[in-house]
This record gives C-alpha cells, sequence and structure tokens, in this order.
C-alpha cells in the first residue's frame, strides 16, 4: 500500500483553530476536478464542512478548472462538494456540531490509492489570546531547538 500523496494542507486552520479529532472522507468529484487536483490547482483557506440531510458537503474550496476544460461546459470553482463518510462518523460529526458547537473544517486534500481524499477536523475556534499563546509556545519550542543543537 503507497502512502498518501499531499495535494494541498489548510495551514490556515491550524492557526485559527484547536483541532480536537480527524476523519477521512472521500469527495464527489467531476472529471475537471481530477485533472486540476493532479494540477495542483486547488486552495482550502475558507474552506469549511456542512453537514445537511444527514450528508456532508465541502463549501468554499476552490478548484481551479485547466485552461484546456471543454468549450461546451461550464466549470463552477467553487461548487459544493458532497463528502463520503461512514454513517457513524456522520452520525458523531453531527453530534459535535449540533450539540457541543464545533466547526469543520477541510484541512487536507491528498491522493491514497489513486482517489483523491478529504482530511475532515473536528474544531473549536481559538481567540486572539490563544493564537498568540501558541505563537509564542511555537517560538520557544524553535529555540530550544537551536540551543539543545549548539551543546
Amino acid at each position: 500500500m503507497s502512502s498518501p500523496a499531499s495535494i494541498v494542507v489548510n495551514k490556515k486552520a491550524r492557526h485559527d483553530y484547536f483541532l480536537e479529532d480527524r476523519y477521512e472522507a472521500g469527495i464527489e468529484l467531476q472529471g475537471w476536478e481530477v485533472k486540476s487536483l493532479r494540477a495542483g490547482r486547488v486552495q482550502l483557506v475558507d474552506s469549511y464542512v456542512i453537514i445537511k440531510n444527514n450528508q456532508a458537503f465541502l463549501l468554499g474550496a476552490l478548484i481551479t478548472p485547466l485552461p484546456t476544460v471543454s468549450t461546451h461546459f461550464e466549470p463552477e470553482p467553487r461548487r459544493t462538494r458532497r463528502l463520503l463518510l461512514h454513517r457513524e462518523e456522520l452520525n458523531k460529526l453531527i453530534g459535535a456540531v449540533e450539540r457541543k458547537g464545533y466547526t469543520l473544517l477541510a484541512l487536507a486534500l491528498y491522493w491514497k490509492r489513486g482517489l483523491c481524499k478529504v482530511e475532515v477536523g473536528l474544531a473549536k475556534g481559538k481567540q486572539a489570546h490563544d493564537k498568540r499563546d501558541s505563537e509564542r509556545d511555537r517560538d520557544w519550542q524553535r529555540e530550544r531547538s537551536r540551543l539543545l543543537k549548539r551543546h
């Protein structure tokens, strides 16, 4: 089994949210979207996941069409895409989002055995002081590793 090949990672999500749990989901794509993903023409910065009618949907992900997309087809770069999750996972996510006030985010897109997968994160928003704390901790870890390297 080959290891997953990363397409894109949402770094802003790790900065703006506390990530509690992660899930792997399949994604329904059209042909032109798969080609654009293979070319790396995707952004997850403002994307998030909603649950509607007991199904998960990815909103706000930008997949830029290649210039070679057919002339008689009008691609929609920010269309809503359905995510494929197991029923138990969906039930857990529905409970967390509705009762506990969590947010669902797309953390990464990657290839796994020829299929495109989305890493969905269950997250709670950070306040400004939380962001400063994590930045301070990260800087301290970096400085500490530098100091330990010298000695």
